[in-house]
Order: structure tokens, then sequence, then C-alpha cells
């Protein structure tokens, strides 16, 4: 749950997903560690942070008009990350009582997260709602928001507790979950993305319509097989941005999870329903009218690059994070790796793996012998249908395989 303590002029907090998630096993802030009820740090603002300032120990917003998309005429937004901390004993709930001013046209949001690997946490979830399963060690997110240029919330503290609670089911599966969703070209080079990243020309990276996904810049924790429809095409590419239309629209998740429109079926996003239904007036969550039934956008890197897409269309996703399979993190120099149909340098190119792509490792085999980023080997990864790297671009946290043989 989350109380608000009103002073000055507090008025109401808003329960739902933010902008921005933390490097997974790199939080630049120090950890804190061992307690049940502990206190945010609200003063250290680092490279995992949006458009925030806590000078003093109050968080605010840096500049109060910036916001990440063309389609917000006013207002701003922004978010931090607190350190990784370590319960003391282990819980699926973490709670906050925010002391903060919320003038009016603004809000504030606390999300949490919990570790369930060494590259692996849950999606981001409102405090006070129980986490998917039982964790050791959390992250706190707070996002500011504000519909009005100049005006801004401030933020005085955030007291946490964690405890638990009955869990009404799991929501992880054993396979990550796949829908086909209408996809669009993101574009907008030299603009700035949800978690900070400024978009270069033919880059890698997508936007989901909920921030319950989102990866921090220079990271993949949360991570999208995009694939063609014939499957001839894949990009896999770390969630960097939030829409093309809604911003809490998690449609990959059950009803049971889900943010808003739970009356939808699980993996419609709403701006399908909306574009050809006219669903909640044919418009978003935003009051927009929705132009087309788009649930994802590609950044360009993707779209030409990874797809050879030439116009928007249908494409399937797959949403790493939801399964259950071993996980590895791609490290090159900075540009994509070819993604090969087999185990060997001259096999046919099936597509891309983006650098920070967080992906799920099926299984290994032998191959080529490969010298990379991370060392010499010839063991390949197998993380899709006919889809593999050379591990020696997969950081794993083992010098060991960390799947079975395929």
């Amino acid at each position: 749950m989350i109380r608000i303590k009103k002073t000055g002029r507090v008025t109401a907090a808003v329960l739902a997903a933010g902008a921005v998630t933390a490097l997974a096993g790199a939080p630049a802030q120090a950890a804190t560690t061992n307690t049940a009820s502990w206190t945010a740090n609200l003063s250290t603002v680092d490279n995992d942070d949006v458009n925030v300032t806590g000078a003093g120990g109050t968080l605010t917003l840096a500049d109060a008009a910036w916001h990440r998309t063309a389609r917000v005429f006013a207002g701003s937004e922004g978010s931090l990350i607190t350190a990784e901390h370590k319960l003391g004993s282990p819980s699926n709930r973490v709670s906050a009582e925010l002391n903060a001013d919320t003038p009016k046209g603004t809000s504030v949001d606390v999300d949490v997260r919990g570790r369930t690997g060494v590259n692996d946490w849950t999606e981001w979830t409102p405090a006070g709602t129980a986490l998917k399963s039982t964790v050791s060690e959390v992250q706190v997110r707070i996002s500011l928001h504000s519909t009005t240029d100049g005006v801004r919330p401030a933020v005085k503290s955030v007291a946490l507790s964690a405890d638990s609670v009955p869990q009404a089911s799991a929501l992880a599966a054993s396979t990550a979950l796949t829908y086909k969703i209408y996809a669009t070209r993101e574009g907008l080079t030299g603009q700035t993305t949800a978690n900070g990243h400024v978009i270069t020309s033919r880059d890698h990276f997508v936007a989901l319509p909920s921030g319950r996904g989102l990866s921090s810049k220079g990271s993949g924790t949360y991570t999208v097989r995009v694939c063609k429809t014939d499957g001839s095409r894949c990009e896999y590419a770390p969630v960097w941005d939030v829409g093309p239309w809604n911003t809490k629209d998690d449609y990959w998740n059950p009803a049971s999870v889900r943010a808003e429109y739970k009356d939808l079926p699980q993996g419609q996003p709403e701006a399908y329903a909306a574009y050809h239904n006219g669903y909640n007036g044919g418009k978003d969550d935003l009051g927009y009218k929705v132009g087309n039934p788009a649930g994802i956008d590609l950044a360009d890197g993707v779209f030409y690059d990874g797809l050879g897409m030439s116009d928007n269309g249908n494409v399937n996703v797959t949403y790493l994070w939801t399964g259950s399979d071993k996980t590895g993190v791609i490290s090159t120099a900075g540009d994509p790796m070819n993604v090969r149909a087999s185990a060997s340098t001259s096999a046919a190119i099936k597509g891309l793996a983006a650098n920070y792509a967080k992906v799920n490792i099926e299984c290994y085999v032998e191959g080529d012998t490969v010298a990379g980023k991370l060392g010499t080997t010839n063991i390949w990864d197998r993380i899709g249908p006919n889809n593999y790297v050379s591990d020696t671009y997969v950081q794993t946290g083992s010098d060991s395989p960390v799947a079975p043989h395929c």
C-alpha cells in the first residue's frame, strides 16, 4: 500500500508505472541492507535517473518543462531509482508512505521491483501490490509528473516497509509470452526516450505502452524478441521508451495484474481496440485519438536492419522477461551482433541482437570457435527458434554454460 502524509500542498499520489529502471547488478547508488523498513535516499541522482534533482534532500523535477514525446504539449516528468535494498527476510510486498507537495496537475508514483536472478527482476509494480514472487532484494522507482510547464511536485521523504501477503497466482510463464502486434517505426532521431536515452540514427530499441517493462539507459533488463510473422528475421532489443499510444497499458499481462483496460483480452493492446472497435471512445489513456492499432514502436535500426521492414505492420513480439529460461546479456562493442541459423559464423543471418539485450538461453551447442569480447569459445547459445549467438558475447555470470545442452 501507499499512504500519503499530508504536509503543505500535498493532495494525492497516483499509483502507476513510471519512467525508468536501473541497470541490473550495477546500481550507481550504494546498496542498503537487511532491514524490513527503510527510507529512500532522495539526494543521490545518477545515470539511472531522468530529469530529477535531489538538492537539499527534496526530490523534484530538474526541468519543469521537459518531457519525452512531442505528443505532450505541456508539463514535465522525471524518475529516480533507489539503490538495491536487501530485505531482512524474504517478502513479496513493499509499501510506501509518501511525504510530498503535489500542486494541482502534479502527481507522484512509487513502484517496486524484486530481484529474481543474476540478471533478472520482476516487472515494476505499484507500491503496496504483491510482486509476482517472494524476493530478498528490491529497488524502488519514484516517478514525478506535471501537466503544467513550471509546476513541480516535491517529494520530501518516502518511507518503505516490506512484508508478505497471500499470492493469488504465479505470473511467470515457463515459456515467455508471445503475441502478434501491429508495429510502427519510432524514428525521432535526436529526441530523448523515457529512460533518458538520446535516439541515434539507426538505433536499436523498442517502446512499449507501459513503464512496467522499461529498462534503464544502458540496460536490457526488459527485452523483447521481435520477429517478422513468417519467422524469417528477428531482433532482440531492449525496451527503452514508453509508447506508441498509451502509457499504462501492460497488455501482455493477465487481467488480474493489468494496470488498465482489464476487460480486453490478454495480448490485445488498447490501441488495437480503440482503432478497430472504438474502445474508450477511440482514444488512448492520455486522451489522444488513436491513429493506428500499434502496440509497439520500433527504433529505425530494428525496423530497417533487424527485421528488414519497409512499412508498418504486424510482427510477433515475445516479452522475454515473462519466461523462466536462463538468461544472459548481449555485450558487444556497441553495434548489434548477428544472430545465426546455426552455430557457425558462415550460417545464414536470421537477424540481430542489440547490445544490452537480455536474452533467454534455451540451451547450448558446440560450434565454430569465436574470439569475442568475453574471451574465446566454441560454445553457442540458442536464444530462440533456430537463433544462435556465440557465448563469447553473452554475459551470464558464469564461465560455464548456464543452460542444458541442446
